[in-house]
């Protein structure tokens, strides 16, 4: 009886020389570590590197265990890499002293790299800025439209604003957004960087209904109610924000027109004493914060009015 053959599979010589994760991803061209000099910021960034606590703690952490999670690279015709995501990481290790770091280095396209860039910066941040989230949700729907226009010339207004609101849905959902939030948000990159910065603030700021109102307005005014808003501390409710695009509109809008609409009284607008910043500023050191500032102005209220009452209380 003729004894039956056993049949073993012998490994492709491919996959003796690469991980599973370049197999199962044939846009991975090597997983290495590179130096740090080499690898360029993406083009235009819109994600913060801040050096704060919590670049503190990414530190104190690649310290001590390194760098855990493989940055993502772009090899460039030059040879040079290009950052897809991992910029924090890579500020990280440099500051604490690492001259490599490690990364995955992909194949990619430009508006590949940019929809993948966003997409790994919004899934891995905790918090994000309104700045941020504007610039990163417009570099998505340009790469995600050129994509769409690859290889056509023709125009054609009403199926590219129909492609518009799709994939401005697409990412909405993505991201847990509606598409009329995604559109907001990429209207405020139309803000000069000042009034941007005030909407960043949040809550001190300025509210991202009246900020979009506002993206509308020429950049010449947009500048004239920054100024307005800094002097008076306060910015334009939704109603002013409409009624100012409007005036603009019709070529209306004019310094005194601004500040006729911004000392209207706003609802449940209680009566507030105003100083400017510059008159406060020069009594305290140059190194004091404005929470110092606060804190001590604070405390010299309390002591005169101890004071005022003692003196109140020595006269009866």
């Amino acid at each position: 009886m003729a004894k039956s053959k056993i049949k073993i599979p012998l490994p492709r010589l491919d996959d003796l020389f690469t991980t599973q994760l370049e197999r199962d991803n044939p846009k991975i061209i090597q997983i290495s570590e590179l130096p740090i000099n080499a690898i360029k910021d993406f083009p235009n960034h819109p994600f913060k590197v801040l050096d704060d606590e919590h670049m503190e703690d990414l530190v104190e952490s690649i310290n001590a265990n390194g760098v855990v999670m493989p940055a993502i690279v772009r090899e460039e015709d030059d040879g040079s890499y290009c950052m897809i995501a991992g910029h924090r990481r890579k500020h990280a290790a440099h500051l604490a002293g690492l001259e490599k770091i490690p990364c995955i280095v992909m194949k990619l396209n430009d508006d590949e790299a940019t929809i993948l860039m966003v997409d790994t910066n919004l899934n891995q941040r905790i918090s994000l800025l309104a700045s941020e989230k504007a610039f990163a949700y417009k570099m998505k729907l340009d790469a995600i439209k050129h994509q769409g226009k690859k290889g056509e010339e023709t125009s054609r207004p009403l199926v590219e604003k129909l492609e518009k609101i799709l994939s401005a849905e697409l990412v909405g959902k993505e991201v847990g957004e509606s598409a009329r939030t995604i559109q907001r948000y990429v209207r405020l990159t139309e803000l000069i960087p000042e009034l941007l910065e005030l909407v960043d603030k949040e809550k001190e700021g300025m509210a991202i209904r009246p900020a979009v109102e506002i993206s509308y307005i020429s950049k010449k005014n947009q500048k004239l109610l920054y100024e307005n808003f800094k002097y008076n501390e306060a910015t334009a409710t939704l109603s002013q924000a409409k009624l100012l695009r409007k005036l603009d509109e019709n070529k209306e809008l004019t310094a005194d027109k601004i500040e006729e609409i911004m000392q209207e009284e706003k609802p449940n607008q209680k009566e507030q004493f105003r100083t400017s910043y510059d008159k406060i500023r020069h009594y305290f050191p140059s190194n004091y914060s404005n929470e110092q500032i606060d804190n001590k102005i604070m405390e010299l209220l309390e002591i005169f009015c101890k004071e005022w009452k003692q003196d109140v209380a020595k006269v009866k």
